[in-house]
């Protein structure tokens, strides 16, 4: 198992930025690729990013390229999002998750433990 609680959700402004983290607990970190998602009410989940289990690689989705950085500390059992030039439409409770898989891709069924979620509402 891995437990992961996720923080730094709150309310901002457009053109903000905001950092969220993702503290991990139970197997070892560096064995899962991490990503991020994200739900906005009324929505479905949406990938935003991932990163490889040595934090070589990243990939994104358009809405967010350029503008987020996912980034990880293996030491510290820590996967981050900076999240810079925030729009409106990146309200949302946003996820962190680890998979398995050694390309898990955007596809959340392939990510097998989920955190709880941080909210990140953004004002325009």
């Amino acid at each position: 198992q891995v437990q992961l609680v996720e923080s730094g959700g709150r309310l901002v402004q457009a053109g903000d930025s905001l950092k969220l983290s993702c503290a991990a607990s139970g197997r070892t970190f560096s064995d899962y690729v991490m990503g991020w998602f994200r739900q906005a009410p009324g929505k479905e989940r949406e990938f935003v990013a991932r990163i490889s289990r040595g934090g070589a690689s990243t990939f994104y989705a358009d809405s967010v390229n350029g503008r987020f950085i996912i980034s990880r500390d293996n030491a510290k059992n820590t996967v981050y999002l900076q999240m810079n030039s925030l729009k409106h439409e990146d309200t949302a409770n946003y996820y962190c998750a680890a998979s398995a898989w050694i390309l898990p891709g955007a596809t959340a069924r392939n990510y097998n433990y989920w955190g709880q979620g941080t909210q990140v509402t953004v004002s325009s």
